[in-house]
């Protein structure tokens, strides 16, 4: 399958669609599961019980760091996301 993925079989300066398919797909499936992970590495938005007992155990550098983890991972979240869309608008429309 790598070698198909790797190697385009030309037919009179044409790209085999199945072959084009093949890519799109691999592409979709690798940007499927960076999703996933991206999306489950963000942090939740409430804080659960600890908010309720009034006990804080971050510190304000801690916090600080950890919201521009978040802020990296929504931005990632967002451009992944597109990708998957537009490969699998592309793939039903080839």
């Amino acid at each position: 399958m790598l070698l198909a993925v790797t190697e385009f079989s030309v037919k009179k300066g044409r790209i085999d669609m199945t072959t084009l398919q093949t890519v799109f797909l691999v592409v979709q499936l690798i940007a499927c599961l960076t999703l996933v992970c991206v999306i489950i590495l963000q942090s939740g938005k409430n804080s659960g019980l600890s908010a309720l007992t009034g006990s804080k155990s971050d510190s304000y550098l801690l916090k600080n760091k950890q919201k521009s983890r978040d802020a990296r991972l929504a931005l990632a979240t967002k451009w992944v996301a597109g990708i998957f869309v537009i490969l699998t608008i592309a793939l039903n429309l080839i």
